[in-house]
């Protein structure tokens, strides 16, 4: 597996990943009618970077972005967001990706990453990203509507990655 900088020749292969874990609603709190259009804009155009995992052949196994969690006083700390696409799970594709993005944010500055919903239901992301360092700082009650259990409960995690 590579990890590197997306390419606007990408997309036609990011998009139906995305788009299937945003239409899925149970990890990102998207609309499940989002368009490809207000999709892109959100994982390609908001962030700092994008980065796509892939395969030999050159099959895009997974995606994340990077971007400040705040604006000024509060850019020390960034956000990331990833996704692997279903034929790739379970496959050590999440965990190349959360451990290259703290290498990116580290190099380029930050020194924090703050994860700012991660949906209780979502026990495989929470495992792993506890698994790599990331405490849970907080829990927001109900502040998720998953698509098939309804509101449940966001973990907001955090880990230190600069000192």
């Amino acid at each position: 597996m590579e990890i590197r900088k997306y390419k606007e020749t990408d997309w036609s292969q990011v998009w139906p990943i995305i788009e299937k874990a945003f239409r899925a609603g149970e990890t990102y709190p998207y609309s499940p009618e989002i368009t490809e259009h207000e999709a892109r804009k959100l994982w390609i155009v908001v962030p700092q970077e994008v980065y796509v995992a892939t395969a030999e052949e050159g099959e895009i196994l997974g995606t994340y972005y990077i971007k400040p969690n705040q604006p000024g006083l509060g850019s020390h700390v960034c956000n990331c967001g990833y996704i692997v696409s279903e034929n790739a799970r379970g496959k050590g594709v999440a965990s190349g990706m959360c451990e290259h993005s703290q290498q990116v944010a580290v190099d380029v500055g930050f020194r924090a990453m703050q994860f700012n919903l991660v949906v209780s239901t979502n026990e495989g992301a929470i495992r792993l990203w506890k698994k790599l360092g990331f405490q849970v700082i907080g829990t927001l009650p109900k502040a998720f509507k998953s698509q098939s259990a309804g509101y449940v409960d966001a973990l907001v995690m955090y880990k230190e990655i600069k000192t």
